[in-house]
């Protein structure tokens, strides 16, 4: 029932879309854009967080009309960077400190752009890794650990400001190809063609980049840092051929497949690898 419903729901507003766009196609475009970048899910209210969050410290940082919430465990000066992927927030990481505290590092999370407690409504990896930036520039982590989008978000933000100061990267579940994900959201809405190549052309200029080479694994192939990657056979939001179109492209990286995990990847042998890769001399 709930699956003929969320089919139906698509449908309905992809032919609203489709029929608004011979009438007001810029604001065709608009609704298609808000559809496809604003999250639904993962915001948090201040007044009710998570445990999580009860041994942090909470620091909003102010950069132009952007708020970017992080959320520091401190501890010495190896800090580390987390990055949660799309619809989430920084609580996602519950099951992974407890790993990453018994180093004794500095731990930062940060939530997405319209994530958490951070400001917006649209979610774009340029954005998040300029959030990145911005918090980087302030603490200096040596390590980031990304999800999903926030992996590919980490490499991209890697790629672009080529911070000297990051020694190795985790990515987890992370998406290759936006033209993917992009296509997946038209067939999903059946947009017709008119919006289709709107919605492209506004992509291409929104991320300043050719849509084709928008890609982790274009990102991954251009860095130096040396990286743990896993992603898990049984993905059914992020195939395993993405994880491994990036796997195949860094240069220095070590490949984790696991089984069973799905996207989330929480497991408790695969923090400890994660822990290893970052922390044990090898």
């Amino acid at each position: 029932m709930k699956k003929t419903f969320y089919f139906l729901l698509t449908k309905s507003i992809g032919f609203y879309i489709n029929l608004l766009s011979f009438v007001f196609p810029k604001k065709a475009i608009q609704i298609a854009h808000a559809y496809f970048s604003e999250p639904r899910k993962g915001k948090l209210n201040k007044g009710k967080l998570p445990k999580t969050f009860q041994d942090a410290d909470l620091e909003a940082i102010q950069y132009n009309e952007d708020t970017i919430q992080t959320y520091i465990w401190k501890g010495n000066d190896t800090i580390i960077m987390l990055i949660h992927g799309w619809e989430s927030n920084s609580s996602r990481w519950k099951k992974m400190l407890p790993y990453l505290k018994k180093s004794g590092s500095t731990i930062i999370a940060i939530d997405g752009p319209a994530q958490g407690l951070s400001s917006g409504k649209e979610f774009t990896v340029t954005k998040y890794a300029e959030f990145m930036d911005i918090v980087s520039k302030k603490y200096q982590p040596h390590y980031i650990i990304g999800h999903s989008l926030g992996g590919k978000a980490s490499l991209y933000y890697q790629y672009k400001y080529q911070n000297p100061g990051i020694q190795k990267m985790v990515t987890l579940g992370a998406p290759s190809d936006f033209k993917i994900i992009l296509n997946n959201f038209i067939r999903l809405l059946s947009l017709n063609n008119k919006v289709e190549k709107a919605l492209k052309s506004k992509y291409t200029v929104l991320l300043n980049h050719d849509l084709d080479l928008f890609t982790a694994q274009e990102f991954a192939s251009k860095i130096e840092v040396k990286g743990f990657l896993a992603h898990d056979i049984d993905d059914t939001v992020v195939l395993f051929k993405e994880g491994k179109k990036i796997a195949d492209s860094w240069k220095n990286v070590q490949f984790m497949e696991t089984k069973g995990l799905g996207h989330k990847l929480h497991d408790a042998d695969l923090y400890q690898k994660v822990y290893q890769f970052l922390f044990e001399t090898e």
